[in-house]
């Protein structure tokens, strides 16, 4: 932070991000130079084949060219070790030192393709040994060019060579025309979006290139950049501020005194007690694994799914499988009996049709619960992905709600169209005319989730009994006035210190400034937070005590968040690490636990599906995880 400036271009890259790869080729370059120098030393004198002198003179030079590249190596490591993140005042010698690298490899390339061609018309006659060290240096350099262009690729930022006029930071940028600044602002921001907008279309390439996708690309490429715009964070900046946070977060969360247990639902005193809660709950969370279809089966029976499913799939089907839409060869559907238990009569609807904000979703009768029950699947392919970050506001007005009703729109627009399959189709009146007496459950997990809290809220109206189980729902889902009157219905469950529910705008602006206020605060060279973040993360320890923002002691910032819901507290080892493995109990959360993103090794792992349903079923079985021996007194609560 900021940007490595070099050729004329700033680049993904930081001055002190050379550390780690100078370092790695140091080692290659040294072991590399002795090779040779013992090979050399071995035959002086003994270069007498056909092409000896040639052979000579190459590993002469190439000795030489050796120690230059190590010397400048050096260089650039020790240079690019000094300073901290916000001080790059002691790496400025590191572009002009990056230029005399890049130089060295002009007669690197040469000397590579010399020693091709002498290994090809004049090694007759000489040693083996010599001819294969020669081989060897040409395929070593031709191995590290390549990675090198591919680590050229990789940090080449395309918004590098648009950089704002030296005029905009003068005393005198205040006299700029308003109309100059803004015409050049936006021209600075029409750029970015363009740049994210080819990424995604690059990204995505296998998907039709329509009206739809092109204006989801074009949503998701304004509201990446705008996120990014106002920072000069390059990737390292913002891992060594996570790793920094982390630390910070453990550190309050060790001085915090545990919270008080909250003992009902925050919305409705009189609601069923938290175990009978959670039983449904893990019942609910079968349906919506099984929404996945064949690849969460296959993935969560690693030994035996693909022989249960090999048999069912690809075999002719009768008319009765009308019912099921979009799965060709039988899988999904084979899956979900497995998984639910149910049989095929139980069956109302299947669709696995998948578009963008069209999600696959099935309707079934639930006779152990007497429910009609649907549930949509979660992300599971490139389409949802553009769903998923399709985070725009899109107005969802709802009768009898007062203030501003406001839903994701990707999301939104996803519950749309089941809400149409679902009433136009006429699936539901099928369905409760074979069983009247059941009421309406609705189920997901991740973006099903959050699919089916917004599906919940529509069919309230017509269905005032529903209930609806929204598993791991993505942050920033519904406006508050929406949410408040969804409380009553939908319960919301997440496991440990999951990072999808927290995904909020607010929530990742947030966490922005923090990683700023971290990485500015800190007086370490960037090499050494990671190195130290990595061993914390791997085997535990007790957190740096690098300066930071947050105060010792301090408490989880308040702040409006999802309806509340069963939260589920890690207990992990006094001294934690990746490897630890936990145990769960189960609370209820108010939305206050939702105000911020908690940084942990198993933020992603416990959004899985697989992972949550073990969960549920490990605290209603009565059998919790207790594979690392703690305390209660040395717990630490993750809420979402």
């Amino acid at each position: 932070m900021p940007g490595m400036v070099v050729f004329g271009r700033r680049w993904g890259i930081a001055t002190d991000d050379l550390v780690f790869p100078g370092v790695f080729e140091l080692f290659i370059r040294i072991i590399w130079w002795i090779g040779i120098l013992v090979l050399y030393t071995i035959h002086k004198g003994r270069f007498d084949c056909p092409g000896g002198a040639v052979l000579h003179s190459y590993l002469v030079v190439l000795l030489v060219l050796l120690a230059a590249i190590i010397l400048s190596l050096c260089a650039i490591v020790y240079v690019s070790a000094q300073g901290t993140i916000t001080n790059p005042g002691p790496r400025r010698s590191i572009p002009l030192l990056v230029c005399v690298r890049a130089l060295l490899y002009l007669p690197e390339l040469v000397w590579a393709c010399l020693g091709a061609i002498w290994v090809s018309d004049d090694s007759r006659g000489c040693e083996p040994l010599g001819v294969g060290a020669v081989i060897s240096a040409v395929v070593a350099s031709w191995i590290i060019l390549f990675f090198t262009g591919i680590g050229v690729l990789i940090v080449f930022d395309p918004l590098g060579s648009q950089r704002p006029s030296p005029a905009l930071y003068e005393p005198g940028t205040r006299d700029l025309e308003s109309s100059d600044s803004a015409q050049l602002l936006y021209t600075a921001r029409s750029l970015a979006v363009r740049v994210w907008e080819s990424r995604l279309r690059l990204l995505c390439c296998c998907l039709p290139q329509d009206d739809s996708h092109r204006a989801a690309f074009s949503g998701i490429a304004q509201l990446v950049s705008g996120f990014f715009s106002d920072t000069d964070l390059v990737p390292s900046d913002i891992a060594a501020g996570l790793s920094l946070l982390h630390q910070e977060q453990d550190k309050v969360e060790q001085c915090r005194d545990p919270d008080d247990v909250v003992p009902h639902s925050p919305s409705s005193p009189i609601r069923e007690d938290l175990h009978t809660e959670l039983e449904r709950a893990a019942h609910c969370m079968r349906f919506a694994v099984a929404a996945y279809g064949w690849p969460m089966y296959v993935y969560s029976n690693p030994l035996t799914g693909v022989c249960k499913l090999s048999g069912d799939c690809c075999r002719s089907r009768s008319t009765e499988y009308d019912i099921v839409g979009g799965d060709h060869m039988g899988c999904h559907f084979t899956s979900i009996l497995y998984s639910t238990g149910l049989q095929y009569r139980d069956f109302i609807y299947i669709s696995f049709h998948n578009q963008i904000y069209e999600i696959p979703f099935f309707v079934a009768l639930d006779h152990k619960k007497e429910a009609v029950l649907v549930a949509v699947r979660g992300t599971l392919s490139l389409r949802d992905v553009l769903t998923d970050l399709s985070a725009d506001c899109e107005n969802l007005p709802i009768e009898g709600v007062t203030g501003t009703c406001y839903a994701h729109k990707g999301i939104s627009q996803a519950a749309s169209y089941i809400y149409k399959k679902l009433m136009n189709d006429g699936i539901l009146n099928q369905a409760f005319t074979i069983a009247p007496e059941y009421r309406l459950v609705i189920t997901g997990h991740s973006l099903g989730a959050g699919t089916a809290s917004v599906l919940a809220i529509l069919l309230r109206s017509a269905f005032p009994t529903l209930q609806c189980y929204a598993f791991s729902p993505p942050g920033g889902l519904l406006s508050k006035a929406l949410a408040d009157y969804s409380r009553e219905f939908v319960v919301s469950v997440v496991l440990g210190k999951d990072l999808v529910p927290r995904l909020s705008i607010p929530n990742m602006e947030d966490l922005k400034r923090r990683i700023l206020k971290m990485v500015s605060n800190c007086n370490k060279p960037k090499y050494q937070i990671l190195l130290r973040g990595c061993w914390y993360e791997m085997f535990g320890g007790e957190p740096d005590d690098f300066p930071t923002e947050l105060p010792h002691g301090a408490g989880e910032p308040a702040g409006g968040g999802a309806e509340p819901a069963p939260c589920y507290t890690e207990e992990g080892c006094p001294r934690r690490s990746c490897f630890s493995q936990v145990r769960y109990r189960a609370e209820w959360s108010s939305e206050a636990a939702f105000s911020s993103v908690l940084i942990s090794p198993r933020m992603i792992t416990d959004h899985m599906p697989d992972v949550v349903l073990r969960a549920l079923q490990s605290l209603t079985q009565h059998r919790p995880f207790s594979l690392c021996p703690s305390s209660l007194s040395n717990s630490h609560l993750n809420v979402i």
